[in-house]
């Protein structure tokens, strides 16, 4: 029986789980999305919740730098992000299932903000499991155009 536990351990210890989701908060402010499992994402997504009402009430960049590692830049940026979501009081992110993964078959979701965050406009969605023709990778200096009726590669001449 799991009396008096709180909260998901996932198989760490104290420090090692803080240093996770710190690292997953600080991912998650700086790209706008990640990918992880979803037992992960599911225990961030109240550090977010907590750290975004934080952010909105007054006088909190103290407690906000504390779970940082006392980063200003970092304390700064995820408190304007956390003024864009004026008037909610939860619901900032939302989790979509992706394919499992190979290996282990362990489930694994993408984490983003919620409709209202900067910089997390609706993009073109297409079908599952086709390229976005617009799609370019960049990769020592070779850019690669994947398009779904014909591949080109351009290489950059020295």
């Amino acid at each position: 029986m799991r009396k008096r536990v709180f909260g998901r351990h996932l198989s760490r210890g104290g420090g090692a789980r803080k240093a996770l989701f710190r690292s997953l908060v600080r991912a998650l402010v700086i790209s706008g999305k990640i990918e992880t499992t979803k037992a992960k994402a599911k225990a961030v997504i109240g550090e977010v919740d907590k750290l975004v009402n934080l952010a909105q009430a007054k006088d909190s960049s103290r407690r906000i730098s504390e779970f940082f590692g006392n980063d200003r830049k970092m304390t700064q940026q995820f408190t304007s992000l956390a003024r864009s979501f004026t008037g909610k009081k939860g619901g900032f992110t939302r989790l979509i299932n992706l394919t499992r993964r190979t290996g282990d078959f362990a489930e694994i979701v993408r984490l983003e903000w919620s409709e209202g965050a900067p910089g997390n406009d609706k993009e073109d969605k297409t079908a599952k499991g086709k390229k976005n023709d617009k799609e370019i990778k960049k990769k020592n200096g070779v850019v690669i155009k994947n398009k779904v009726t014909q591949k080109k590669v351009n290489r950059k001449k020295k």
